[in-house]
């Protein structure tokens, strides 16, 4: 299942099933799950480890060292579940000892040509990054999210589960769960909701989670009033217990 002209460290560790394609290079540190696929001229560097089914494909770059003026050669990590796609010229670096010393990626994420997960991100399971959407160093992307073509998230930002960004959206600060932002700076602009409608969210959640939007971007309340009126609607809801939780724990304020 390895190509002749790979090269592969003997400090690697890989499943007996994993395939690895021509002239790709597989360094020290790197653990590789069962059925995952490496393709011709990929690089995966180490600390790295990848679970079972993963894909990556020709010339992405996955787990080499963080692009950090502060990086000093600490032995920093990547973390990758399992079933995850990363497209050609994909790069996904480690983590960096200035946060939590790991880069940590879910399951069933998909990354389109030239995304670019920078160090110490956590990203959640079942993402879409279209082509060349990148983030910052530190970000953290909830499960669900899709980043349109060309969009890209600041350093330390947040985006919350469900969301959606615009191709070319420039996420300067937090983007709550469910909402749909585009532009430079990202704006909100609605509810995601025919994302939540393929996700299996009824329309009574559906309509809770629009009027939640509104009185937090429409009713021309400051953000602690705004925060004052969804408090008791999220006392019986779940869905909206999310939404008013991330805000109160935003840091660099959200979309407005």
């Amino acid at each position: 299942m390895i190509d002749a002209r790979a090269v592969v460290s003997p400090e690697a560790r890989l499943a007996a099933d994993v395939s690895v394609g021509p002239f790709a290079v597989i360094g020290p540190g790197v653990e590789i799950g069962p059925r995952t696929i490496v393709g011709p001229h990929a690089l995966i560097n180490g600390p790295t480890v990848l679970g079972a089914d993963n894909h990556v494909f020709q010339f992405a770059s996955i787990g080499d060292a963080p692009q950090d003026k502060k990086y000093r050669g600490e032995p920093t990590r990547l973390v990758v579940g399992d079933r995850n796609v990363f497209r050609e010229y994909c790069t996904v670096n480690r983590g960096t000892t200035h946060d939590k010393g790991v880069t940590r990626i879910g399951d069933d994420n998909l990354f389109m040509a030239s995304a670019h997960v920078a160090h110490d991100c956590v990203v959640g399971s079942k993402t879409v990054f279209a082509n060349g959407a990148v983030l910052g160093g530190h970000v953290e992307i909830g499960d669900w999210v899709i980043l349109g073509g060309l969009s890209a998230v600041h350093q330390f930002a947040r985006v919350g589960a469900h969301a959606f960004l615009a191709g070319g959206a420039m996420a300067r600060q937090d983007v709550p769960p469910y909402v749909m932002v585009a532009g430079d700076p990202a704006a909100p602009h609605a509810v995601n909701a025919e994302g939540l409608k393929r996700r299996g969210f009824t329309e009574e959640q559906i309509r809770a989670i629009r009027e939640a939007y509104r009185i937090l971007y429409r009713s021309e309340l400051k953000l602690s009033e705004a925060l004052e009126r969804l408090e008791p609607l999220a006392r019986d809801r779940p869905e909206l217990r999310i939404f008013v939780d991330f805000i109160r724990s935003s840091t660099r304020s959200i979309v407005r």
